[in-house]
């Protein structure tokens, strides 16, 4: 009750809402700069499991925005690392480990156990896959990216008209082009994640409304804020 009194304060969550959060599962692909604040707000907020998805360990580059780390897990594995740190924050925390990564082959396996699923990947063959596999099995998922100063996010609901190949239908090119490696300023990806939170927040604790059909698109070097609905 203490712990999540500033939450249940609130009316539109109330106990019945946390007592929801703290019943569901979410799955997060990428333990990276958008994972990383994804996990810990979402673990702060009382969700109660927390699936971790990524076959990375920690370089030194990482640590200008991937806020999970230390210089002391340089080579580690990311999901183990993630997990340990989410549980200093919450000892009742459940943390499933996937190390292995997402796909063809595990994706509907292993997202059937999630109420939700995060995209925090870097790379549009993945985010098909997660479209895919969320269309077939009815799961809600959350799009987030970025870029240099820039970020989107936009949360896919079952039964919607319209869905990730709808808005980006050229999957052939955009999947040729492999994980992203340009430049990020390191705060943005704590920005767009922690909306990513908040979507998928809003989604499990049934309050709110989230960017269904809509997407949200932001530049914070000049501080633009445009919502596109599709």
């Amino acid at each position: 009750m203490e712990r999540f009194s500033r939450q249940t304060m609130l009316p539109e969550i109330g106990l019945e809402g946390q007592q929801r959060l703290l019943e569901s599962a979410a799955l997060i692909i990428g333990a990276g700069g958008l994972g990383s604040p994804v996990a810990l707000y979402l673990a702060a907020a009382g969700v109660g499991r927390l699936g971790l998805c990524d076959t990375d360990t920690v370089s030194l580059s990482n640590l200008q925005r991937q806020i999970l780390y230390s210089e002391e897990e340089i080579g580690r594995q990311k999901t183990e690392c993630a997990a340990r740190r989410l549980g200093a924050l919450r000892s009742d925390l459940r943390c499933t480990l996937h190390p292995e990564g997402l796909n063809a082959e595990n994706a509907a396996a292993i997202a059937s156990g999630y109420d939700i699923v995060i995209d925090c990947c870097d790379n549009f063959a993945t985010r098909y896959l997660i479209d895919d596999t969320c269309r077939a099995l009815g799961k809600p998922w959350v799009h987030g990216t970025i870029g240099g100063f820039d970020g989107r996010v936009t949360t896919f609901l079952p039964g919607a008209e319209s869905g990730f190949a709808d808005l980006y239908p050229e999957r052939e090119e955009l999947c040729a082009r492999g994980a992203a490696a340009g430049g990020v300023l390191g705060a943005v990806p704590g920005a767009i994640g922690a909306i990513q939170a908040c979507e998928a927040l809003k989604v499990l604790g049934r309050f709110g409304r989230p960017l269904s059909g809509r997407m949200l698109v932001v530049n914070f070097s000049d501080n633009l804020y445009n919502i596109i609905s599709f």
